[in-house]
Order: C-alpha cells, then sequence, then structure tokens
C-alpha cells in the first residue's frame, strides 16, 4: 500500500536532530544497536535522505557517503510496507547516477536481501555480523 510521503536531501548539519531520531527509534531501541556503534564521523560528511509523511512529520532516513556506500537506511516499523524505503532507495540511486559513482556498496541486513535486490543489488561475499545483527555486502554496478 503506497501512501503520501515526500523525500529531501538534507545535510547532517540542518537535521542531525531529526535524523538521529529516527535512527534511535529502528536501530537503538528496536534493534538493540549499541549508540557507540550508531554513530560515526561519516555522518558529518554524507548526503542524507529524509522521507517526510503528508503532514511533514520524519518517518525515514538513509545516507549516502562520497564513495558510493548506501548506509543507515531506516524507516520508522509502522510505516514500513508503504513504500518509503523504495522512494528512499530511488532518489538514493538518482543521486549516485548524477555524481557519476560508478559502483554503490551496502550492508544489507540479510532481511532486507530482496527489497535490494529489487533496485539491481547483487550479494557480494560471505554472510557477517555487524552490531549483532546479520548482514552481506551488495553491490550495484552503474557500467
Amino acid at each position: 500500500m503506497q501512501c503520501s510521503h515526500s523525500i529531501r536531501i538534507v545535510s547532517w548539519q540542518d537535521e542531525a536532530l531529526i535524523l538521529r531520531s529516527i535512527r534511535t527509534a529502528v536501530f537503538i531501541h528496536e534493534q538493540q544497536v549499541p549508540a557507540d556503534l550508531e554513530w560515526d564521523e561519516f555522518d558529518a560528511i554524507s548526503m542524507h535522505v529524509l522521507a517526510l509523511n503528508s503532514d511533514g512529520q520524519p518517518i525515514g532516513t538513509a545516507r549516502l557517503l562520497p564513495d558510493g556506500h548506501i548506509g543507515r537506511m531506516a524507516v520508522l516499523k509502522e510505516w514500513r510496507g508503504k513504500g518509503v524505503g523504495s522512494a528512499m532507495m530511488r532518489r538514493i540511486l538518482e543521486e549516485i547516477n548524477h555524481r557519476g559513482i560508478p559502483i554503490a556498496r551496502l550492508n544489507a541486513q540479510t532481511t532486507a536481501i530482496r527489497f535490494y535486490e529489487k533496485f539491481g543489488f547483487q550479494m557480494s561475499g560471505k554472510e557477517f555480523m555487524e552490531a549483532g545483527i546479520p548482514h552481506v555486502k551488495m553491490i550495484f554496478n552503474y557500467s
């Protein structure tokens, strides 16, 4: 079911409190990721997408590092399955293409592999643990 939402590109410097609130809810509270693993120096240099519902309330976020690594994809639980993550991924892939980055990379939670495969990502390597959660490396090659 698709619901009304919008996707904005934002900076960490301008929207850190909002971005942190979404990631805290999803990763730290829901998935029990330790806070010291969630926050790093890459937020300040990344492009961030922010998903807002029709009332302007924040419902999702993700980031793109300058080297094409996508990460911290988070959608609030009540908004999952409504096209928010797909809209964010489409916007990030548009930006990667616009920047001329030849290969996009991400570490996918194993429960999200099919989601990323829908966009053309392919698994690259064996399963590994990150923050106590099974992941697999995935790549998308633009060439």
